[in-house]
């Protein structure tokens, strides 16, 4: 593969590529966020090809499991090449958690994570997600009983504060490190930025300075240069990315390159990402069949295509597509 005309640095060893979360090993530092609506199963096995070292699943409601409710359990659904893998539940009851974390700690995922940062209105309002900050004692109760009740090595993901709630973030962590987490995840923004602004890369740092457990970098991270910043702000053992990774994937072929080389790689060609889509289409016929796979496309043909020519109209095209024909067709027009 070509790179960019730029000279071949000696690689900084400031990060080691291999790490752990308890008893997981890891082969490098770069994780796949869970998204709700993005990191489904077709997703993260195109993100594990490209060399994602962390793989994490979409968000699931602890207490939907303990309902036994059909679409979650489809959610929990996990491919043979994905490990290691995180399953990120949610919820605020500490005994329910903690039973549901127990009753599905048989299932084939490595590691299991608690969302602790989610914004959205419907999750926070049920006193879940990001809402948890404003109770450092609920979080402790809940990473206790938690990590109490599974063998499996169990991780939290947070912000770092909510909207106008006084939160110590850094004392929040070193508890939930205390309640016995095998690693943390910072995203480093509050509840009330979403994901606006800029993420307070600071504030990680010092999180990482309080305590001895594995801590994530989450926020900002869209390019290897940027990754290597924020290693290098924070002292982040791992580089967590999100939005950025939507229609990329090849954005975890760029960091491992970029972190063992130092060599930016090129980006993919028109045809590569015509076929990354058309395969990630196939996957999703295969996981949910054509009508409900080609729909739940329509989103990932409009971040696929992000800032290629004429992009804007094959993204209003792609809303009305309705079988896989059709999006090989549309995409033919690629240039």
């Amino acid at each position: 593969m070509q790179t960019r005309n730029e000279p071949v640095r000696a690689r900084e060893p400031f990060m080691e590529m291999q790490w752990k979360i308890g008893n997981v090993q890891i082969d490098n530092p770069f994780v796949l966020a869970p998204m709700a609506g993005v990191t489904d199963l077709p997703f993260r096995t195109l993100c594990k090809e490209q060399g994602a070292g962390l793989i994490c699943m979409e968000m699931i409601s602890a207490k939907a499991i303990s309902f036994h409710n059909k679409n979650t359990i489809a959610l929990m659904e996990i491919d043979p090449c994905e490990h290691p893998v995180s399953m990120q539940l949610f919820g605020s009851e500490p005994d329910l958690m903690a039973e549901v974390a127990k009753s599905i700690e048989d299932r084939d995922f490595d590691i299991l994570d608690i969302n602790m940062g989610c914004p959205v209105p419907k999750v926070v309002n049920n006193g879940e997600g990001s809402a948890l900050l404003k109770n450092p004692n609920l979080i402790e109760e809940i990473v206790r009983k938690v990590s109490s009740a599974i063998s499996k090595p169990l991780t939290v993901k947070v912000r770092i504060g909510f909207e106008n709630e006084p939160v110590d973030i850094v004392e929040i962590a070193k508890r939930i490190e205390d309640a016995g987490a095998a690693a943390l995840a910072v995203h480093g923004r509050t509840r009330q930025q979403y994901y606006s602004g800029t993420a307070d890369w600071d504030t990680i740092r010092r999180v990482k300075e309080a305590i001895t457990i594995p801590v994530i970098g989450n926020g900002d991270v869209d390019s290897p240069l940027k990754a290597e910043a924020l290693v290098k702000q924070t002292g982040c053992d791992a580089v967590m990315v999100g939005r950025a990774v939507r229609g990329n994937p090849w954005l975890f072929r760029e960091l491992n390159h970029y972190f063992r080389t130092g060599e930016l790689l090129e980006r993919p060609s028109v045809e590569e990402i015509r076929e990354m889509i058309l395969r990630h289409a196939r996957k999703q016929i295969e996981l949910k069949g054509e009508f409900v796979g080609i729909r739940e496309m329509r989103k990932h043909v409009a971040w696929y295509t992000a800032g290629m020519r004429h992009s804007a109209g094959l993204r209003r095209e792609s809303n009305t597509i309705e079988s896989y024909e059709a999006l090989e067709a549309l995409l033919s027009r690629l240039a």
